[in-house]
């Protein structure tokens, strides 16, 4: 009979394994990285495992299940690094998140994708959600792209544009952005109307010039190839053959929001990029949360909704916007409480008054009573 203090096969640990991966027609200083800075990336998303290179050969020791993980993220790299992809550390951590996520696309297929090439610089998608949110502006006409900063919305759908007009699939780009302050008061501004309207569109200009020859960009603007415009100019205008982006929708108003959607032509695609947690509208609700009620059953329009997850500016932003969200969560909640609580007060003052109000001879006594 087998002494029960003894450790069943369950209990013991796993033995420990050794895989060995060739890189085979790859740099190793591309997959690696200078000075093995991608090297100690995969060390540290996966501590538990030995990672040793020498030469193409990749050893990783430790645990079953911690090899095949670690393996299965290195295998990525090396597929990546294949098909010529350029890496940074973020890339590899974005690769090993996409990977411990059941279902979903494998990194390859998400950071493979290639939307621009600029200047030495490849754009393209760095998340599941930001991959799709660039399939959807594919697939559809009208497509709305919301979260917090960081995330890709505006830059995506710019670098979308540029590529459809290289492409020859529209004519012409109209990037645009209502001219509202952000929380504060800009009083007089010198000089003519585009000098009081540029400091608004800046983020727009400078995005092109990072996509395109910036000495391009200026011939395309003086051609009416590519417009960069206040949210007002659009009244009026039927836009056919173009691409179209809206930028900080969420400080339309919902008339504005109404009018710039049916400014639709032919041939032409839109994307609203917006972020509703950060509106600066002085009263009244933002066109852009009020359209996800209005349209979200339309076919051909698509909401992409964009989390901390996708967010791929430094690592604190991420961390921001969670803390922030946390912080709204717990005020909206204290804030109904509240509500509940009054609103409980005032149904029980409410049954506790008399039927009637009680006249000026109410405190006499009723005849034929002592």
């Amino acid at each position: 009979m087998a002494d029960p203090s003894e450790p069943t096969p369950d209990d013991a640990p796993e033995a420990d394994v050794v895989e060995r991966i060739y890189a085979d027609g790859v740099a190793m200083v591309q997959l690696l990285g200078p000075q093995d800075r991608l090297l100690r990336v995969v060390e540290r998303e996966h501590p538990l495992v030995q990672v040793h290179v020498r030469g193409n050969e990749i050893t990783l020791a430790g645990a079953s299940g911690d090899v095949a993980r670690a393996r299965d993220l290195v295998d990525e790299l090396i597929a990546l690094s294949r098909s010529g992809q350029g890496l940074d550390p973020s890339d590899v951590v974005t690769s090993d998140r996409i990977l411990r996520s059941e279902g979903g696309p494998r990194p390859s297929e998400v950071l493979g994708e290639a939307i621009l090439s600029s200047r030495g610089r490849v754009i393209r998608p760095k998340t599941v959600g930001q991959k799709a949110y660039v399939d959807a502006i594919d697939e559809n006409t009208i497509t709305f792209g919301i979260g917090p900063a960081g995330t890709g919305k505006t830059y995506l759908a710019m670098a979308k544009a540029v590529q459809a007009l290289q492409r020859k699939e529209v004519s012409r780009i109209i990037l645009s952005r209502p001219a509202i302050e952000a929380g504060e008061r800009l009083g007089f501004l010198p000089g003519t109307l585009n000098d009081k309207i540029d400091p608004y569109l800046r983020p727009l200009y400078d995005a092109l010039n990072e996509m395109m020859d910036p000495e391009i960009v200026p011939k395309l603007m003086a051609s009416g190839t590519i417009e960069v415009a206040p949210l007002a100019y659009m009244r009026g205008r039927t836009l056919n053959d173009s691409f179209v982006v809206l930028d900080e929708a969420q400080n339309t108003t919902p008339e504005q929001m109404k009018m710039f959607l049916t400014r639709l032509g032919f041939g032409t695609r839109m994307v609203v990029t917006g972020d509703i947690t950060q509106i600066d509208l002085p009263q009244g609700a933002s066109g852009l949360r009020l359209v996800t009620r209005v349209l979200g059953e339309i076919d051909d329009i698509h909401f992409s909704y964009l989390t901390s997850d996708d967010v791929v500016r430094h690592t604190l932003v991420g961390r921001i916007v969670d803390a922030y969200t946390e912080y709204d969560e717990k005020r909206l909640a204290s804030r109904r409480e509240r509500d509940e609580a009054s609103e409980f007060a005032n149904r029980a003052e409410r049954r506790g008054r008399p039927s009637r109000p009680g006249g000026p001879r109410d405190h006499l006594p009723k005849r034929g009573m002592s």
